[in-house]
């Protein structure tokens, strides 16, 4: 593991002058869980309400270690007990999925001295295998019950693959990181599920396609992805009916492979996304053929490629022009893959599959329960994306 790959947000923080960052952290889940007892309670504090069914009684302080520092919440208490806020188990459960790796990492002997500081600054002085193993069980309990949650309708479906190093019988490997996410009838948005996987590329992604289907997932109008290897022949055999839109932003970046001058590509950029931007499939058809012949001398490769191609990116003008706009790329994903990026690479090389997989999972389930709260729709409206 590299130096750059132990930084910690805690330095990076530090060195930004970011003091202010806990103290935001404090605020926040100290709010939401005064309106998460409110809630509970049926009436805010002080409120006389008919509706009411317990008492509010202070506050109790709770500190917690970060990888911002140590931050002091006030948890709300109710006189009658049988209250705990789920706010703060929520806001720190990928806390908890990093500092748990870092540990898991320390144990095994795969890490850098500088990784022992950095988990016992996280963790205390005393890390012990028993303490790992018993704070795993229960967080990978809740992540597994999370990953194999029912799923419903989903009209649009968007599916990506990244990776990340993990140690494997003493080399480091790269796994596969596969993300679904989807748009529903009513036009919010959901985090689907993930996978981490050494398989080949074809079997994963047919086990998870078929997994997404096994958890109840129907009614795809049209899936949206780049060109991954192997998804294609796993998405016809388990989703065959299900119309595919080629992420029409990864298409555009393909085509300066095939430039024969690097002159050019602001040129053909600009081609490309005006036969996108075609006002509806037959004009964008007629576009493509008079950009295929017009590269057929100068760029014979590209107009062979774009031929071959760039028609895969056209499914997205069979669908409302209101809808196009988020369904013809998978940039909504590349968004959500770089935040894992940002948090993974304090681990960098991660001890395992399930350490890797726990991680993610977390972040990404972070990521789903700020969409519910803040009801995350796409465009507004019933699928107006």
């Amino acid at each position: 593991m590299t130096h750059q790959n132990d930084y910690t947000f805690a330095e990076e923080l530090s060195e930004k002058g970011l003091d202010a960052i806990p103290e935001m952290m404090r605020v926040l889940i100290n709010q939401a869980m005064q309106a998460e007892r409110s809630k509970y309670l049926q009436a805010d504090e002080y409120e006389r309400t008919e509706d009411r069914i317990g008492h509010a009684n202070g506050f109790k302080p709770k500190t917690v270690k970060t990888r911002i520092g140590e931050i002091t919440f006030a948890v709300p208490q109710v006189r009658e007990g049988g209250f705990y806020p789920s706010a703060l188990e929520k806001g720190l459960r990928s806390e908890r999925a990093l500092t748990i790796t870092l540990a898991e990492m320390y144990i095994q002997g795969v890490s850098t001295r500088r990784v022992k500081a950095i988990t016992e600054q996280l963790c205390g002085v005393e890390i012990s295998a028993t303490q790992v193993s018993r704070a795993t069980a229960q967080l990978d309990a809740i992540l597994q019950e999370w990953r194999e949650r029912p799923l419903g309708e989903i009209v649009y479906l968007y599916l990506d693959a990244r990776y990340e190093k993990v140690r494997v019988a003493g080399q480091v490997r790269d796994v596969a990181v596969l993300v679904a996410t989807g748009i529903t009838a009513e036009g919010e948005r959901q985090i689907l599920g993930v996978s981490v996987s050494l398989s080949e590329h074809e079997t994963h992604w047919k086990a998870f396609l078929k997994a997404l289907k096994d958890r109840g997932l129907h009614g795809m109008k049209l899936i949206t992805s780049d060109d991954h290897v192997g998804l294609g022949a796993a998405r016809r055999a388990v989703f065959g009916s299900v119309p595919w839109q080629r992420c029409q932003f990864h298409l555009q970046q393909n085509a300066g492979a095939y430039l024969p001058k690097q002159s050019m590509r602001l040129e053909v950029a600009a081609e490309i996304r005006s036969i996108f931007n075609a006002t509806n499939k037959t004009r964008a058809e007629v576009m493509l053929k008079e950009a295929i012949q017009k590269y057929e001398i100068s760029a014979p490769r590209l107009s062979t490629w774009l031929e071959n191609n760039l028609s895969e990116g056209f499914s997205v003008f069979d669908f409302p022009l209101e809808h196009r706009r988020s369904i013809r790329t998978s940039n909504s994903l590349e968004r959500i893959n770089k935040e894992i990026r940002r948090r993974t690479r304090v681990v960098g090389v991660f001890p395992n599959e399930a350490s890797c997989l726990r991680l993610i999972s977390a972040l990404l389930m972070e990521i789903s329960e700020e969409w519910q709260i803040g009801k995350h729709y796409c465009a507004g409206k019933s699928l107006s994306c």
